[in-house]
């Protein structure tokens, strides 16, 4: 592609989605005495763009969210994305990232709902239920001993076990109100959940080829071990459809933990009147996977739906690399990623064993 025809589509992008820019103005402007046309040149782009409030950082993070939306991006490699624009440019709209993220990933999971069938999500379910019992309180329990070793503040190490042995982000901000831990504790348990997250991400799927794990253990392996609900959904989205299936429904009925590990925290601490954070969004995947199990005419448009999930899963986890700055991760500090990763490598080693030598 040339520099004309990459000039021709920046105007026509920008007269399509980018108000107070005229293209036919900007073309009658570029003709030349010749009569040929020469339809953008850098400083007439430069000109258009400011006039309209785009920035080159906006511009660049915007073309790179598009390219995220094709199928031609996979869930790891758009997380890398945007930890390059986290790093190098920065997020242009960070102040949105969290919530339209936290909207995103639920809309993606309940969406993922129809491609599953009832009996198969109840399968999945049983059969992680006394593992997801016994991990999470086990996580509980080693993450707040290696807090204490490390003379962690207890409410960081505690979001920061409770992340790690629920669901990453959505448990630290549901029990975060609960034991009333200010905005600075809640920063660092979910920079230090956020790091190694992306490490899973593609970590995981690289382990389970090398062990030649199924797609039951590994999804079953993703969900028992991974933190946040993205990066399971992603890791086995890239291993294979039976491995979503399991490890988004193991990972559901782990979320649901929440609410019990709320209670519970809440008695730690000694905290009253905290309000919990109920997950609801799981019960509108539940619901999801009931119709396309039970009315026929769903299945007609599943699979544009799943398509659609899927695309919005690895455009979230961009959106998440894009929040993670080398400043994030500067004011997390040393000892609260020791103390994730210790928990994380006790708790992914343990489940491994487990599913492999006795499931």
């Amino acid at each position: 592609m040339n520099i004309t025809s990459i000039d021709f589509f920046a105007g026509a992008l920008c007269s399509t989605f980018v108000p107070g820019m005229n293209t036919s103005k900007m073309e009658k402007d570029k003709l030349t005495q010749n009569g040929r046309r020469t339809f953008l040149d850098k400083s007439l782009v430069r000109t258009k763009f400011s006039r309209a409030g785009i920035t080159t950082r906006q511009l660049i993070f915007l073309l790179a969210l598009v390219f995220c939306v094709s199928p031609l991006i996979s869930p790891p490699v758009a997380l890398l994305l945007g930890l390059v624009i986290a790093q190098f440019i920065g997020h242009p709209y960070l102040h949105l990232n969290h919530k339209v993220t936290h909207i995103l990933l639920q809309a993606s999971v309940v969406g993922l709902g129809f491609n599953m069938n009832v009996t198969t999500a109840l399968d999945a379910g049983k059969d992680g239920f006394l593992l997801t019992v016994a991990s999470i309180f086990g996580t509980l329990i080693v993450g707040i001993l290696i807090g204490r070793i490390f003379k962690i503040n207890a409410k960081t190490g505690y979001l920061i076990a409770a992340g790690t042995a629920i669901c990453g982000g959505s448990a630290i901000a549901a029990i975060s109100p609960v034991i009333k831990a200010d905005e600075k504790q809640i920063s660092v348990a979910l920079g230090t959940i956020f790091i190694l997250n992306a490490s899973a991400l593609v970590l995981f799927p690289l382990v389970g080829h090398y062990l030649s794990l199924d797609q039951t253990r590994f999804g079953l392996w993703c969900a028992l071990a991974i933190h946040d609900t993205s990066s399971v959904v992603g890791a086995a989205t890239k291993y294979g459809n039976e491995a979503l299936e399991i490890a988004a429904t193991v990972k559901l009925v782990r979320a649901l933990w929440i609410i019990p590990v709320a209670f519970f925290s809440m008695l730690i601490f000694k905290n009253k009147g905290g309000r919990i954070k109920v997950p609801y969004f799981i019960g509108f995947f539940v619901a999801a996977i009931c119709l396309n199990t039970h009315v026929p005419a769903m299945q007609n448009i599943s699979n544009a739906i799943v398509t659609i999930s899927k695309g919005a899963l690895t455009v979230t986890l961009f959106l998440i690399g894009c929040g993670l700055s080398g400043k994030t991760v500067m004011s997390v500090g040393w000892k609260p990623v020791v103390q994730g990763l210790i928990l994380w490598l006790i708790i992914s080693m343990a489940t491994l064993v487990t599913i492999v030598y006795l499931h």
